[in-house]
């Protein structure tokens, strides 16, 4: 998959291309169904996704509480799994956001990117104070030669799939009603980084992440499938996760601490992305480590019968 980054300076063998628009955070069913429209509605020509980083939301409202579902390097992977060839990811800035809507469509579609064909959601908004509608695209695309499809917003047995409704089934420990909108296990994607090795004293050496910039699931422990992306390594795995702040340790960021089971090796540095498939319990503070290691131990039994079923 190839990444342009800046629609001003764009290869040959990267225009006329057939490309979905959107933030596609999280990647889920209605995202993919964005992605499949433009996969064949390309006729043959590259087709791809546009896309922007960073995220408007963070750029239009720096200090909101984060709530991006994955970075966009996890991004970039997903969707290069299925299979998009060219990832238009813009630098969004202040030139991009004081676009109007036929600015955009000209200059960044049509003059810039060169794109052939473009595939949106019908709730799709852009250019300046997200004045541009659905009906305006399909007009610009109309004078300036590049072809339009709208897709349905789609529906699952819970209501409208979307970003919003994902991050309330994290927040409310849910992450099997996220994974039904997702189409796949929500991911949290990083390198392990040092941590005080607490768990390697009580007998539970854990893969440390940063979870800061993405929203933060229910705090909790959790069954969860592991890949080790990369290493000596590699592989999938099963495990049990907490993620939270340590309470009986301080005050602490929010951070995720894996127990692969059955693992032997070093992973600091390697990159992880832990899957969560059910949610255990909520964090707790116990009386003493004797409390919490008994405790760790029932998780892990518990997770292990989880991640055993079909």
């Amino acid at each position: 998959m190839r990444i342009i980054r800046d629609y001003q300076y764009v290869e040959p063998q990267d225009r006329g291309a057939s490309v979905a628009i959107g933030n596609f955070d999280g990647v889920h069913l209605g995202h993919q169904a964005v992605i499949d429209l433009a996969r064949a509605a390309g006729g043959g020509a590259p087709f791809g996704v546009l896309t922007f980083e960073p995220h408007p939301r963070e750029y239009f409202a720096p200090d909101t509480p984060p709530f991006r579902l994955m970075s966009s390097k996890a991004r970039a992977s997903r969707l290069e799994k299925l299979g998009v060839e060219r990832l238009y990811e813009l630098n969004f800035n202040s030139a991009l956001a004081e676009l109007t809507p036929e600015q955009f469509c000209r200059r960044v579609i049509a003059d810039g990117l060169g794109l052939n064909h473009v595939v949106v959601g019908a709730d799709f908004c852009f250019g300046k104070n997200r004045k541009g509608t659905v009906s305006d695209l399909q007009r610009f695309g109309d004078e300036l030669g590049f072809g339009v499809t709208i897709a349905e917003i789609l529906e699952y047995s819970g209501g409208q799939v979307s970003s919003t409704a994902i991050r309330q089934a994290l927040s409310d420990g849910k992450p099997r009603e996220a994974a039904a909108q997702l189409g796949h296990w929500h991911r949290i994607e990083g390198p392990v980084i040092g941590g005080e090795q607490r768990g390697r004293e009580l007998g539970y050496p854990t893969a440390n992440m940063s979870i800061e910039g993405l929203h933060p699931p229910k705090l909790g422990v959790y069954a969860v499938l592991v890949q080790v992306l990369d290493g000596e390594h590699k592989g999938s795995y099963h495990g049990a996760a907490s993620i939270g702040v340590r309470p009986m340790f301080g005050e602490n960021k929010p951070n995720l601490e894996t127990f692969i089971f059955d693992f032997q090796g070093d992973l600091y540095g390697a990159t992880l992305s832990v899957a969560l498939v059910e949610y255990l319990r909520p964090e707790v503070k116990f009386d003493g480590l004797d409390a919490l290691i008994q405790q760790m131990d029932a998780d892990c039994a518990r997770a292990r019968e989880i991640l055993s079923a079909p």
